[in-house]
């Protein structure tokens, strides 16, 4: 599949690879996806999230910070953090209990990397496979990094969460998207 990938679509995906490596996460995930792409510029992906609404250095840290506090969360969603509420369990209150016994970030997913083949997790597979479907369905041969944001967007989990908090919907995404090919 990767040979159908567009430069900017490699790009991204060797440039989510690399910042797992740098932070030290065993696998790359769709948040890795994510990160990358908001450090992208120029390309029909990063352009269409601007359009979508994440533009400028401001909003790109905004999501950032809200992708950092997820982390911190261990991955829990706020629609998951809410129905735990309601079973009366307060996610802060054990994220605070776990980091005072274990350090701050301690429900991270960060641990050591292991070198070697690149290894992608479940969330991520789906989004890069996604991006497949996506393109095919839109009638495009190559899968860009646009294909890619409307996968992640499209998915369920924290990337899709924090994108879809500041504004940036996969119909918002989908809106943006013929403007950035006639520009293209």
């Amino acid at each position: 599949m990767f040979e159908r990938f567009t430069k900017p679509a490699k790009d991204l995906v060797r440039g989510a690879a690399e910042h797992a490596e740098r932070v030290g996460d065993p696998y790359v995930t769709a948040e890795h996806l994510l990160r990358r792409l908001l450090a992208t510029s120029g390309t029909p992906g990063a352009v269409a999230l601007a359009t979508a609404g994440i533009d400028g250095e401001e909003r790109r840290s905004a999501v950032e910070r809200d992708l950092n506090e997820a982390r911190r969360r261990g991955g829990i969603t706020k629609s998951d953090t809410a129905a735990l509420a309601g079973i009366g369990i307060d996610v802060a209150e054990v994220v605070d209990r776990v980091e005072s016994t274990h350090g701050r970030g301690a429900l991270a997913r960060s641990r050591a990397w292991r070198r070697g083949r690149t290894r992608f997790d479940a969330d991520a597979k789906a989004v890069l496979e996604q991006s497949l479907r996506v393109a095919l369905g839109r009638g495009d041969k190559a899968i860009g990094d646009e294909h890619i944001l409307l996968a992640l967007v499209a998915a369920r989990g924290i990337p899709a969460e924090v994108l879809a908090d500041h504004g940036a919907t996969y119909a918002a995404v989908e809106a943006a998207l013929p403007a950035v090919q006639r520009a293209g």
